[in-house]
């Protein structure tokens, strides 16, 4: 009976019990749901400002993912804001591994947002194709106000290989639409004069960055019209083929803003090219003009073909040989380079450049950067140099091959001398062992 009445209390108890635990369950459920909703309603409610802050730092494919949680959001995924800055990335699958910008996203752009972009850039692989597909996409900007555009082949130039017809017309919208372009990338593209009186009629007021290496068709008649139109221009990147003395004289009038920058590429295009030289009054003119600016050289020459240069002093301050140099263009370089801030020589020969180093070393007293490849140098006019030049030298890349050890220095010690100049911990490059 005890038994029975035990067991119905256990049952009843048990009844009780379980009830208890399943309205504990409902609650817990309940609260949870309301918290998801109010979370959600929270999230709902978060400010479109502080959308827009978080928007700017997600990846586009996140953006675009997140864009599709609500409304809201997928309204803030299109404010103009997020749109000002873009890069098209156009890729062909066969002949490239990188990624491009999907056609649907393009198409999305061209249609809502072409009126919103202010700093765009165009990222092609070597395929004509890429190429192509860029300047389809430039010639429906006619709504864009850019501010900065890039053209950029990540490979060979395949601008080039396009029909000039169409890069110049696709060009020709940007330079007519935009009026307020203030940086222009067009390197190894077939941009000509004609096109460039464009982009002076629209844009000279607010032009100040144009880096146009590699392009054959522009003649220094067409360069020399920007400069002369472009007051504002601060950094210009251009073949030394273009570069002239009536170039140098635009960019030093008293109209035109100062100069910061100014790259000049010197390219070989076939062995035994001959070049033209620059007056030394003409690079006075930039001197007295603009003090303070930057002439980056990049030469690509052969051996024989550096005759016109550095046969007069010149303001260039930082140097770059791609190629084999000799020893007599590196003396010239001492003797005629006194604003050199760097120096990087890829190749040089068998013959020690101990005195080039150390005429570098008095004559370049700015001289703080500077790399040698496949040269060789004593240990001790090595040690001597570094010496000269001090704790100034904030880069310092010596291959380990370069040092040739003699009568006082050895390639186990070398570090701790030059180190003690440096004033910093030195070694020298070490060559891949792979």
């Amino acid at each position: 009976m005890k038994r029975g009445l035990q067991g119905n209390e256990q049952e009843d108890g048990g009844g009780t019990s379980g009830g208890c635990q399943k309205t504990l369950k409902r609650s817990r459920k309940q609260r949870r749901e309301k918290d998801l909703e109010d979370e959600e309603s929270r999230w709902e409610c978060l400010p479109q400002e502080i959308l827009l802050h978080i928007f700017q730092y997600l990846p586009l494919l996140d953006r675009a993912f997140a864009s599709q949680v609500c409304r809201g959001w997928n309204e803030t995924f299109h404010m103009p804001e997020l749109w000002r800055c873009f890069e098209f990335e156009l890729n062909q699958p066969a002949s490239s591994y990188l990624k491009a910008t999907h056609p649907d996203l393009i198409k999305q752009i061209i249609k809502r947002h072409s009126d919103h972009l202010q700093y765009v850039s165009f990222k092609v692989d070597s395929s004509r194709e890429s190429a192509e597909a860029a300047c389809d996409i430039l010639s429906q900007l006619v709504n864009c106000s850019l501010k900065t555009l890039g053209l950029i082949s990540t490979a060979r130039p395949s601008f080039m290989e396009m029909p000039k017809s169409h890069f110049i017309s696709a060009l020709t919208v940007v330079f007519v639409n935009s009026k307020s372009l203030s940086s222009l990338k067009i390197d190894d593209t077939p941009v000509d004069d004609p096109s460039l009186k464009v982009l002076v009629a629209n844009n000279s007021d607010t032009l100040k960055l144009l880096k146009m290496s590699s392009c054959p068709h522009v003649s220094p008649a067409g360069i020399l019209c920007v400069a002369d139109q472009c007051h504002g221009l601060r950094e210009l990147a251009l073949n030394y083929h273009l570069l002239s003395d009536e170039l140098l004289i635009a960019l030093s009038s008293e109209k035109h803003v100062h100069l910061e920058h100014l790259r000049i590429d010197v390219v070989s295009e076939n062995p035994g090219q001959q070049f033209h030289t620059i007056k030394k009054s003409s690079w006075d003119a930039m001197m007295r003009h603009s003090p303070k600016f930057n002439l980056v050289m990049y030469f690509f020459l052969y051996e024989d073909e550096f005759g016109p240069f550095f046969r007069d002093e010149i303001p260039v301050t930082h140097l770059y040989f791609g190629r084999s140099v000799s020893k007599d263009v590196l003396g010239r370089v001492g003797l005629n380079c006194p604003r050199l801030v760097e120096l990087v020589v890829c190749a040089n020969g068998l013959r020690p450049l101990d005195e080039e180093l150390i005429r570098i070393a008095q004559r370049c007293t700015q001289l703080s950067a500077i790399g040698l490849g496949e040269c060789e140098v004593s240990c001790s006019a090595f040690v001597e140099f570094v010496k000269m030049c001090g704790d100034r030298l904030t880069q310092l890349s010596i291959m380990e091959e370069v040092l040739v050890p003699d009568h006082r220095y050895g390639l186990d010690d070398i570090h701790w001398e030059v180190s003690k100049h440096l004033g910093r911990v030195w070694f020298p490059d070490m060559m891949p062992t792979w």
